[in-house]
């Protein structure tokens, strides 16, 4: 199992998206209108440093969160916000500050603060715009993504199912009717700092452009002649997408919201995955019967009063597994859902300490909430988990994966 937390900072910035040594033209086709004008452009950022280590026995923690906020905002507050990037925070006025390079500049800027922590920062995470951001990986590795959205129509079937098996599996999807579509594309590869990009502006455009083209107000099930031999399930449609766009661009993954809980995904390897999310409302107090009272106060400062405190807490699960080529499904959506509603209900609107057995013996600290939810919600779902995500706030995020992730 490999665990993770992040913390989400937000900062203020202006700046150009130009690379001083290139020409005008250069410049344009690679960036676009982020090129902007010479006085720099607003932003505002936001970033999530995430982090990676053994949990503290005593504390139920990997590291404290508020030592996180407190170095990390250091580090944004002198050097990123409220700052002309390309003039104010080298090494910005040699190379452009696109979110590639401000993500691994973050990490690389934010590293060293953690020497003497034995949870370190594996991770940065930067959002520039709506629909633009990347990751930095503390191996050098880095994703770009891109997102878009489109509406269609379709009816969830598979033509190599009988009319009673497509109506047994969909339930009332299998009749037409539409979503709101959000897709996330990530590309991954080369990304030399000079540059700051994977792909052009130009080329990411016109390819997201031609996938938009392609099903935006259309009926998938009807008037999609290159859907007419595939399930019209959201597991097929992006894989269809992925292959679409992998002719044009170093995508990595691609990732097709078809609500804003469901998801469903289809990486280089054409490995499917789905994800669903939740939430619970619950009440905690963070104290460890390891510790003196001082040490307690210590350690969770405010969430260790006695009266406790509380959150509505975010899940979202995703499964992987094998992809069933004949329906055109991972994971039968109606059992995940009963899965993941069956697994937070005994915490549902109950104070996790005084009303559960769970937490007996440890704190609630979101590194255990997130363990004891896994060991829950894994068997319901065939041990087919491969990560699970709990949001305390929408600052803090708690991660598990079955496997440590490789970025190449």
């Amino acid at each position: 199992m490999y665990a993770t937390i992040s913390k989400r900072f937000e900062f203020s910035a202006s700046r150009q998206v130009r690379n001083p040594s290139w020409s005008e033209v250069e410049n344009r086709h690679f960036f676009g209108p982020a090129v902007g004008g010479h006085h720099g452009h607003g932003i505002n950022g936001v970033v999530y440093l995430i982090f990676s280590g053994p949990i503290d026995p005593a504390t139920g923690m990997m590291i404290n969160i508020s030592q996180v906020k407190a170095r990390g905002l250091d580090v944004l507050n002198a050097r990123y916000d409220h700052r002309f990037l390309n003039v104010d925070t080298p090494p910005f006025d040699r190379i452009p500050p696109t979110a590639s390079n401000l993500a691994r500049q973050v990490l690389d800027d934010v590293a060293p603060l953690f020497s003497d922590t034995s949870a370190i920062p594996v991770v940065c995470h930067i959002a520039d715009t709506d629909s633009t951001g990347a990751t930095a990986y503390i191996g050098g590795a880095i994703e770009e993504y891109y997102l878009i959205d489109f509406s269609a129509a379709r009816a969830t079937r598979s033509p190599h199912l009988t009319d009673a098996e497509n109506q047994e599996l969909f339930g009332q999807a299998a009749s037409l009717h539409g979503h709101n579509y959000r897709l996330r594309v990530v590309l991954s590869g080369e990304c030399p700092r000079e540059r700051g990009v994977m792909a052009s502006r130009e080329q990411v455009t016109a390819a997201l452009k031609d996938v938009r083209d392609l099903l935006d107000h259309r009926c998938l099930s009807s008037d999609f002649p290159l859907l007419a031999d595939m399930p019209t399930t959201t597991e097929s449609l992006v894989r269809f997408i992925y292959d679409r766009l992998a002719g044009q661009l170093p995508v990595a993954r691609v990732r097709l919201h078809e609500m804003e809980n469901f998801f469903a995904e289809c990486d280089k390897d054409h490995r499917i995955s789905l994800g669903l999310s939740g939430s619970f409302h619950a009440a905690h107090c963070l104290h460890s019967t390891r510790l003196s009272e001082a040490e307690n106060e210590a350690a969770y400062g405010k969430c260790a009063r006695e009266n406790g405190h509380g959150h509505q807490y975010q899940v979202e699960a995703t499964v992987g597994g094998a992809f069933d080529e004949r329906s055109g499904t991972l994971f039968r959506l109606d059992r995940f859902s009963q899965a993941l509603n069956q697994a937070i209900e005994p915490w549902s609107y109950k104070h996790l300490n005084l009303e559960t057995d769970d937490f007996k013996d440890m704190p609630t600290s979101g590194e255990h909430i997130i363990s004891k939810l896994w060991a829950r919600l894994d068997p319901l779902l065939d041990n087919r988990l491969t990560r699970l995500r709990l949001w305390e706030t929408p600052n803090n995020r708690f991660t598990l994966r079955s496997q440590t992730p490789t970025r190449k």
